[in-house]
């Protein structure tokens, strides 16, 4: 288990914190928290505002896990959290072969994921997925897990660690210091679990993941 960012090479956004704080209410959150269309590809407000697939966000990511995890057109990768399967698509684009699967909550998303995973994605929650143990010789999650509520997170967190029979990796939302806890409150929108840096690791620790790990800090 350790610190690495493997996402250095994903498209940097410049974020208007304190447009997004006044911008955002209760009700906003609680649209968002559904993972429906309205998250995906409706108003702005509550999510993305329009998401669909371009190369540039996970192509250039993509070289760093192939060669971090040694991958090969014989692995199995599964992404917890895929929404509509664009990193899994760049993944079967970069290393022909991969053998690939995702989940997400989203019934929606699922729905409208890109055409050549289709036959590979379904719906499921990350505390509790429809694979065997040790399915997967890596599991990622990006941005998902804090969605989830502490007892949840940790039920996940088991899942993660249960279908791995080698590697997983995983960001979390999270802050070092009262400066970036303030900015993580402002832009919040969907995570129900986000703690300092020191309390994840001790989480990581309590429940027993022994992956790879980064933060998301806006």
């Amino acid at each position: 288990m350790g610190e690495v960012n493997l996402l250095e090479n994903y498209p940097k956004t410049k974020r208007n914190l304190e447009e997004r704080r006044e911008s955002k209410t209760e009700e906003d959150r609680k649209v968002a928290r559904r993972f429906g269309r309205e998250f995906f590809d409706g108003d702005r407000r509550f999510g993305y505002g329009g998401f669909s697939y371009h190369p540039r966000f996970w192509q250039p990511v993509i070289p760093a896990f192939q060669q971090f995890y040694q991958l090969n057109s014989q692995s199995r990768v599964l992404d917890v959290g895929c929404a509509k399967g664009f990193m899994l698509h760049d993944f079967r684009t970069v290393i022909p072969g991969i053998h690939v699967a995702g989940v997400d909550v989203s019934q929606y998303a699922i729905a409208q994921a890109i055409d050549d995973v289709k036959p590979y994605v379904c719906v499921a929650n990350a505390k509790e997925l429809p694979f065997e143990d040790k399915s997967f010789d890596l599991v990622i999650s990006i941005n998902t897990i804090h969605n989830l509520s502490l007892k949840h997170c940790k039920e996940a967190l088991h899942e993660l660690q249960r279908v791995s029979c080698g590697y997983a990796f995983i960001t979390v939302d999270a802050y070092r210091n009262a400066e970036e806890k303030e900015r993580m409150d402002m832009w919040n929108l969907t995570a129900q679990t986000y703690m300092h840096v020191d309390e994840w690791i001790a989480l990581f620790k309590e429940v027993g993941y022994q992956g790879d790990y980064y933060w998301f800090i806006p």
